[in-house]
């Protein structure tokens, strides 16, 4: 049983086919998942994304979803809270059409409110929205919401085991680059990444995680920019590889540079370099 997969965050640069044949290539590159990014909008049809999910079971690549960026659960305003759960309704539903284990969303930003308030509105809108999947009959869905890498934005490690700790159907994406952003680089070494792996396990009971990885450029308010991996940025890539072996997680590790499926073979081969020095 492969214990950590590794895939890109999008259709690969280097891919020019039809996006429901994408596994196929993913497969041949010798990677394991998949991203599919509906950052801008859910546009897939049904036809298309069971297409998708036929080829993604015939390659055995791992498929999760990002849902569009436009979400904020704790919005001071009703009609965005409105549209935000709207967006994850779509979601739920093509996730559900293709097969996506995990459905990846930013909860949202603090606006006027305290980190409190927000998480209030946010629980109250989930809620909301899991009745209305319910009433739709959109049974199989695991939501994901993602920590978040700019200090305006609810989403910090606490707030997401929070939130999945309050809902059935949610288990947290973990960002390492976005922890790394708005805690002023906060991961330096094995140990720093240990203490998010044993929070998760105390908290959730967690063994099984989604997760995103990038190298990444902030500033005192968070998050900026996207790097490819290199010397000049963080967080480290190698010690989180042995913290993930030597606690024997299942994982998904989804490459958010900007050379994707290259970064996440580059990813994927020292993680099977450490693996050989310990076996």
């Amino acid at each position: 049983m492969t214990l950590v997969r590794f895939g890109p965050a999008g259709l690969p640069l280097g891919y020019h086919g039809k996006s429901t044949q994408v596994c196929g290539y993913i497969k041949d590159r010798g990677l394991g998942a998949y991203e599919y990014q509906a950052t801008y909008g859910v546009r897939i049809n049904k036809q298309s994304a069971v297409l998708l999910k036929e080829n993604s079971d015939k390659y055995d690549i791992r498929i999760s979803m990002h849902a569009p960026y436009y979400i904020n659960l704790g919005s001071n305003k009703d009609e965005v809270i409105e549209r935000s759960k709207e967006r994850l309704v779509q979601s739920a539903r093509a996730a559900e059409w293709m097969g996506a284990y995990r459905i990846v969303f930013h909860p949202g930003f603090y606006t006027k409110y305290t980190p409190t308030e927000a998480m209030e509105k946010l629980n109250k809108a989930v809620i909301e929205l899991t009745e209305q999947l319910k009433s739709l009959g959109i049974k199989d869905y695991t939501f994901a919401p993602e920590t978040t890498g700019k200090k305006s934005q609810l989403g910090s490690l606490e707030e997401i085991i929070e939130i999945c700790r309050s809902h059935e159907k949610f288990e947290p994406t973990v960002d390492f680059a976005h922890l790394h952003a708005r805690c002023d680089g906060l991961l330096k070494d094995k140990n720093d990444y240990g203490k998010i792996f044993e929070l998760l396990e105390n908290e959730l009971g967690l063994k099984i995680l989604h997760s995103h990885y990038t190298h990444i450029e902030y500033t005192d308010k968070g998050e900026r920019r996207h790097h490819i991996l290199g010397k000049e940025y963080g967080p480290p890539l190698e010690p989180l590889l042995d913290e993930i072996i030597d606690r024997g997680w299942k994982m998904t590790l989804i490459c958010e540079t900007p050379l994707r499926e290259d970064d996440a073979l580059i990813m994927q081969e020292k993680y099977r370099d450490i693996l050989k020095t310990k076996t």
